[in-house]
């Protein structure tokens, strides 16, 4: 039988609850034989991340090492130029069985911004997009994909059908997580535990990540125990 393979891409800087457990959720959904994550090296649309791709990818690995079907892929990383999806997408085609479903999974925000991807016309000849929406999202698509969506979308993820060429909407558990509070919480020496996975977490520590100079090998600060008393957990 075909494989069912997903793929989720983003920078990881760094990986948290919210990735994973969006992850899991459409893998549960759309019964995924595999949901490869694929950090980027150098984003086009998006700022430097803040720590090296090895780091980032080091993350990743500690975050879904024994979660099946959670793998990693490092296939941007080999590359030495800015990480386009539709590149990602036709160098998966190339090795999979041409019958097997492709799901391209896009947050909100980052469909809509499709039109300013590089190809973005080509992405649905090689997969499905499946957009991931929080429950309380009351928004439209921009008015240059509202065609594609009207003529595209199907009601049912699980209706999706065929390799590729379609799009469907995935209601996501609300979690308010952001890599960026995440890091502005580490740089302050705030406690990020429960925001990521406990083996993220011993890897931030145990490298110095995202940590502003002053706080740097500060003792309580990032860590598992107990922060500081003027510290409290900022959620988004």
């Amino acid at each position: 039988m075909p494989r069912r393979i997903g793929l989720l891409g983003g920078t990881f800087d760094p990986v948290h609850i919210g990735h994973l457990r969006g992850a899991l959720e459409v893998a549960e959904l759309l019964a995924l034989d595999e949901l490869r994550l694929v950090p980027s090296a150098r984003p086009p649309h998006r700022e430097r991340p803040s720590v090296s791709a090895q780091d980032r990818l080091a993350m990743v690995r500690c975050a879904v090492a024994g979660v099946a079907p959670l793998t990693v892929d490092d296939l941007e990383l080999r590359r030495d130029r800015p990480s386009y999806t539709i590149d990602t997408l036709e160098s998966m085609r190339s090795d999979m069985d041409p019958r097997s479903p492709l799901f391209l999974l896009l947050g909100w925000d980052a469909f809509c911004s499709l039109p300013a991807w590089h190809r973005w016309e080509a992405l649905l000849e090689h997969c499905h997009i499946v957009v991931l929406q929080r429950p309380d999202a009351d928004v439209e698509p921009p008015e240059a994909l509202r065609d594609l969506v009207a003529a595209r979308t199907v009601s049912d993820p699980k209706a999706l059908d065929g390799p590729g060429g379609q799009i469907t909407f995935v209601w996501q558990t609300p979690l308010s997580v952001s890599a960026t509070q995440i890091r502005q919480s580490l740089a302050t020496g705030r406690s990020v535990r429960f925001l990521v996975p406990d083996a993220v977490l011993a890897y931030i520590e145990a490298h110095g990540l995202y940590r502003a100079p002053n706080t740097a090998g500060t003792p309580g600060t990032a860590s598992h125990g107990k922060p500081p008393s003027a510290s409290t957990l900022k959620s988004e």
